[in-house]
């Protein structure tokens, strides 16, 4: 049984991730294969595009429910934490997964750019195992245009002009809005911890 599992949701960055975990010492599989993703260890749901677009092969794949009755650790990255939520503005809305209720929103700035990408502090608003050896205000890397508004379920906030949840937890399920495969060591610290829960 492969106890590491990144979803394939048709998306681009797959293989970065699969790197980013195989150089801790893991070696995952991409699929979409329900039985195999049903008896994972840990999921890792990544996502590059559109809510709907992934939404779409979660459904085509029969992932949907297997995602939601899942109870092993699971980390959506960027997009994929986003999923997690109940409803998101994006191409005019979208129904996501429904594990957190919250609405994922369009990222509104003034007069910063969008969307906002590179680096940018975290700051930590409660223990977690993610945080192992991981400083307060630690800088990951971000591409992203809508946001998880801050909420109970949020672990750390960033700011772009506004603050945002850059991560999210609720019992099994944890999402990171940034990219950690493209943020250098403290994004393998990450990965490593999410590993070790």
């Amino acid at each position: 049984m492969n106890e590491i599992v990144v979803l394939d949701t048709d998306c681009a960055n797959l293989t970065s991730i699969r790197v980013a975990i195989k150089q801790l010492g893991y070696y995952p599989i991409i699929t979409s294969e329900p039985d195999i993703v049903m008896r994972a260890k840990k999921i890792f749901l990544p996502g590059v595009g559109t809510a709907a677009a992934v939404m779409k092969v979660l459904f085509e794949k029969k992932l949907v429910n297997i995602i939601r009755e899942f109870t092993n650790p699971i980390l959506g990255i960027c997009l994929g934490m986003q999923l997690f939520c109940t409803f998101s503005e994006e191409c005019d809305g979208v129904q996501t997964l429904d594990i957190i209720k919250s609405s994922v929103l369009r990222l509104k700035t003034d007069k910063l750019s969008l969307p906002h990408i590179g680096w940018n502090k975290i700051a930590l608003n409660k223990p977690s195992p993610l945080f192992k050896f991981i400083p307060n205000y630690s800088r990951f890397y971000f591409v992203h245009s809508y946001i998880v508004p801050v909420s109970k379920y949020s672990l750390s906030t960033t700011n772009y002009g506004i603050n945002f949840s850059s991560i999210i937890q609720k019992n099994n399920f944890f999402g990171v809005q940034f990219h950690p495969e493209k943020s250098g060591d403290i994004g393998s610290q990450l990965l490593k911890n999410f590993l070790e829960i």
